[in-house]
């Protein structure tokens, strides 16, 4: 199961990457993490679990993270959400407003970045960061 979730690209390559890639796959990261606390730590039914897990993962909630977070980030990291949040991207959620997406993106880039080059601790530190009870 651990080759099948593997990435194997080198940083450089990553480098390279559109932010919205990164993005891309940071979100789905992101979410799954999310569901996986979830699971581990309480007895809720689906349903109530979906709702549950929409309060991390929407775009306000993810932009919100990003700005407490901030101050803890590298200057690499913080390189990587400026270029999250600059990127032209030309899909807005109707529950969301631009600016909150523009960071909600960033934050997705941020896990997505972190993730494809296999920053591992880096990444679960996030994590605990951002998803505190």
């Amino acid at each position: 199961m651990e080759e099948f979730l593997e990435i194997d690209r080198p940083k450089e390559e990553v480098e390279l990457m559109s932010p919205l890639t990164w993005a891309y796959i940071g979100d789905a990261v992101y979410e799954l993490y999310v569901r996986n606390k979830l699971i581990n730590e309480t007895n809720l039914k689906p349903h109530k679990l979906h709702i549950e897990a929409i309060k991390y993962v929407k775009a306000k909630s993810q932009a919100e993270k990003l700005k407490e977070i901030y101050e803890d980030l590298t200057e690499e990291e913080k390189n990587i959400v400026r270029r999250g949040r600059n990127t032209q991207n030309h899909h807005l959620p109707k529950n969301s407003n631009v600016q909150e997406y523009m960071y909600a993106t960033a934050f997705e880039a941020l896990i997505g970045y972190l993730y494809l080059t296999k920053q591992n601790t880096r990444l679960k530190e996030i994590f605990e960061m951002t998803c505190k009870n």
